[in-house]
Order: structure tokens, then C-alpha cells, then sequence
């Protein structure tokens, strides 16, 4: 007798659970499933600025002015404030100055200094094509003593001797043979 009840029981429940309503069409068309997220707990670093081959004394001083601004919280000045009008401080100030500069550098260079340009970058593949095509460049407008350097990405300018009209004309030479090696890069 127990166990009629107990299949009437199951039956019960089984039938009702068939017998339920059907639930309503949505009028605005099927659901999406979305996940919900919270917000970002931290902002986003901040990402430095880059310079450009191009690029005026006026916009390096401007990219500047978040690095400058960091070494001021960390108690440094930035080397343009170091002298004040023609007075040079001494020595020992120099020294105290560099030795702040030196450790708010740490926390802000990597945060705020500006890269350097692409085509002179590390990071860039291309950088020692970039890097020999300008001194082909400056050798090819009677730069004697001019090379690529250890890192591979830097123009090394007057050799062993440093040779001042090879460095004089070859600061004076180089941007333009830095505009030629980017145009041909981009060839």
C-alpha cells in the first residue's frame, strides 16, 4: 500500500510539472547571455611619449614636463633647473643634485621618460637597417669617421680620434640622412 502512494505521489508531481504555462515570447527578439564585470580596480599605466625624428627642441621640452613633474614629488629637480642664470652651483651641490635626480630616475624614467624614436628604438626590428643606412649616408656625403656603434642602433660619429670635423658636420649632416634611411625603410 506504501508503494502506491509513493507512485502516485511521483506521478503527481511528474504530471504537474508537465502541466505547467508556457512562458511568453519575448517581444524584443532572444536573449544574449552578457557576463557582468566590475570595474578595473587599477587605472591604466600610463603609457610615455615617443619621440619623433622630426620633432622640435619645443615638443621634447613638452614631453618632458610629466617626467619633470615626477622628479619634483620624489624631491629631484630636472637638470634645466639646476643653474639658476649664469651661477653654476658647486660641486658638492652638483653632486647632492645628481645623486636625487639619479634616484627619482628610477621610479619615473620607466614611467614617463620619452622613448626614443622608432626608427632609433631597440625594440624595432628595423632599427639597424636604420642605423647603417644613415651612416651609408653620411659616408656617402664625405663623413670620414663615422659608424654604426656597439648597440647596434646608435651612430657613432669621429672615431678613435674623435675627429672634430667629422662630428661637426656630420650633427649637421645627420638629420637629413636620418629622413632619407626612414623614407627608405618605408619603401
Amino acid at each position: 500500500m506504501r508503494r502506491i502512494h509513493l507512485v502516485l505521489l511521483v506521478a503527481v508531481i511528474a504530471l504537474s510539472a508537465c502541466d505547467s504555462p508556457e512562458p511568453e515570447p519575448d517581444q524584443g527578439g532572444g536573449k544574449v547571455a552578457s557576463l557582468t564585470s566590475s570595474a578595473p580596480k587599477a587605472s591604466a599605466k600610463p603609457e610615455r611619449p615617443r619621440e619623433r625624428l622630426d620633432g622640435t627642441p619645443e615638443e621634447y621640452e613638452a614631453m618632458l614636463g610629466p617626467y619633470n613633474k615626477c622628479l619634483k614629488e620624489h624631491g629631484a629637480l630636472p637638470k634645466s633647473e639646476w643653474y639658476q642664470g649664469d651661477q653654476v652651483p658647486e660641486k658638492s651641490k652638483l653632486v647632492e643634485l645628481a645623486e636625487k635626480a639619479t634616484e627619482a630616475d628610477r621610479i619615473c624614467g620607466p614611467l614617463y621618460s620619452p622613448l626614443p624614436p622608432w626608427e632609433k628604438d631597440p625594440a624595432n626590428p628595423e632599427a639597424r637597417d636604420f642605423a647603417r643606412d644613415v651612416v651609408k649616408c653620411l659616408k656617402g656625403k664625405g663623413i670620414k669617421y663615422v659608424e654604426v656603434g656597439d648597440d647596434g642602433v646608435e651612430v657613432e660619429l669621429g672615431g678613435a680620434k674623435n675627429d672634430v670635423p667629422s662630428i661637426r658636420n656630420g650633427l649637421d649632416l645627420m638629420p637629413e640622412c636620418e629622413r632619407q634611411a626612414a623614407a627608405n625603410l618605408k619603401k
